[in-house]
């Protein structure tokens, strides 16, 4: 059996296959520098606790790199729709943070907005709403 890396065909695919490189980029910049990463994303470690790097290096970045990888090494739809209702969990997540506790802050605002478009893209080709 050979592996051909699945270039995107469609504009569809290419939507899909941006969200995909994006969440890898920043399942990459977790990855390899989660305590740059965590002040960009307005998170602070303690000191005492070194732990804490290790959940942004393991499982925030896991996620990331897990699923956009397979994504963007399988090309299926199903993979696709699952990266897009992670991020549309992850919309849904900050918002409910948003009404609930006081996180209504200008840096939510813009990152559900990213999240959304980060959730659509992928989420159009799963569905065929772009061809």
């Amino acid at each position: 059996m050979e592996f051909a890396f699945p270039w995107p065909a469609s504009q569809g695919e290419w939507l899909a296959w941006s969200s995909a490189i994006l969440t890898l980029a920043l399942g990459l910049f977790l990855f390899l520098a989660p305590g740059l990463a965590f002040r960009v994303l307005r998170l602070q470690p303690r000191p005492e606790k070194a732990a804490a790097i290790a959940e942004g290096r393991g499982r925030m970045s896991g996620f990331y790199l897990g699923v956009s990888l397979c994504c963007i090494l399988l090309a299926q739809p199903l993979l696709y729709m699952a990266l897009g209702f992670s991020w549309l969990f992850t919309a849904f997540g900050r918002l409910l943070s948003m009404m609930s506790d006081g996180a209504n802050t200008p840096f939510n605002w813009i990152s559900i907005v990213v999240e959304l478009a980060l959730a659509a893209l992928p989420l159009a080709f799963a569905f065929g709403l772009v061809p």
